[in-house]
């Protein structure tokens, strides 16, 4: 397929939103409204077509279908248009199943269009939550990397099946061990490299993007901090053996690439602990976008934006800075906002689409 944009959604039992057609632009799309209306709802909505699940967490069918819907079921249906040509997706979402179609025809893969999600307060949990880092990490790069999703998917099996063995401990169980280990180590090394190389392509974009957007000069990278940072597979082998009598007592694998974390660094320094709040969702910000010009490099495409309001991050010179940024990209993006000077800014871009939500109802 080429590049893919979402022209057209029709959304029946999804939270507040109204069963409605909603039509789109392939580039800029702002979002108005008070706050509880439905512009979160909508991007969710969105989200949930192209990924099949929510950007919230623990979020199950219950959550998602309206409070008000006579049947148990949550309803997609959408046009995609894929270079010029329209195509038909839509979906049904049943509490224990799903059924897709494109084109008519039954599919079971999701469409083939990223999407990255920005949310000003995900910074906190980002620079506060070892295991967000982990996280975002891996679910953005096994977008860039079929391989590291590969070489993550094969260390997580050897892992579970050591670390079965550890908890169960049956007859022989070191012995297995050890033989499962020089695989373990193997994935290892080829998770960490690609981990490193991802942060060290990374790093040009985070200073681009911050200068960009906020006007700012400043050095930021993502750092690996890995205890097997500089060991050799053979040595990271011989830390699993080595390692085989404390992890059983535990009754699981206490160290490896599973536990690596991440430092973002601000002009040299942890920006958890140097910067201010401000600063970090900045930093958070430009991580983000730099990681959107980085999947335009790999990809030659850009993927669909999702901005849930971050006018309260920036002032009006950094508005501005956004918006001509935004118009400048060739991305389908949607914008909400519920700021009434940041919604006149994004009024005066000429060939955005403007949607206005009031209790789930939308105007066009």
């Amino acid at each position: 397929m080429g590049q893919l944009f979402l022209n057209k959604l029709q959304i029946n039992n999804f939270r507040n939103l109204s069963n409605q057609y909603i039509e789109f632009s392939n580039g800029i799309n702002c979002i108005f409204g008070n706050n509880g209306n439905g512009k979160t709802n909508l991007l969710e909505a969105v989200y949930y077509l192209i990924n099949r699940k929510s950007f919230r967490k623990n979020v199950g069918f219950q959550q998602l279908i309206s409070v008000e819907s006579e049947k148990p079921e949550i309803l997609f249906s959408a046009a995609i248009d894929e270079d010029g040509s329209y195509h038909s997706y839509s979906g049904k979402i049943e509490s224990l199943k799903s059924t897709w179609y494109y084109d008519s025809q039954p599919v079971k893969k999701k469409l083939p269009l990223e999407t990255v999600f920005i949310n000003p307060f995900d910074s906190y949990a980002f620079h506060t939550s070892s295991s967000f880092r982990r996280n975002w990490i891996d679910s953005y790069l096994s977008i860039l990397s079929i391989e590291y999703k590969r070489s993550l998917k094969n260390f997580n099996t050897s892992l579970k099946f050591r670390n079965n063995l550890l908890s169960k401990k049956p007859n022989n169980f070191k012995e297995q061990i050890i033989a499962n280990n020089k695989q373990l180590a193997m994935y290892s090394i080829e998770v960490r490299d690609r981990r490193k190389q991802f942060l060290e392509e990374l790093k040009s974009y985070c200073k681009l993007t911050f200068k960009i957007i906020f006007n700012e000069t400043h050095n930021l990278e993502l750092v690996l901090s890995s205890k097997l940072d500089s060991f050799s597979q053979e040595e990271i082998e011989d830390f699993y053996n080595n390692s085989i009598e404390k992890d059983a007592i535990i009754g699981h694998t206490t160290t490896g690439v599973h536990r690596d974390d991440y430092e973002f660094i601000f002009d040299g320094y942890n920006s958890y602990e140097y910067c201010s709040l401000g600063q970090q969702k900045m930093s958070f910000l430009s991580l983000l976008f730099a990681y959107i010009e980085l999947f335009r490099y790999k990809f030659i495409s850009y993927p669909m934006v999702l901005i849930d309001d971050v006018s309260g991050e920036l002032d009006e010179q950094r508005w501005k800075n956004l918006i001509s940024y935004l118009k400048a990209k060739k991305f389908q993006v949607l914008i909400t906002t519920a700021n009434e000077n940041f919604k006149k800014e994004l009024e005066k871009i000429e060939d955005a689409k403007k949607i206005f939500i009031q209790n789930g109802l939308i105007n066009l």
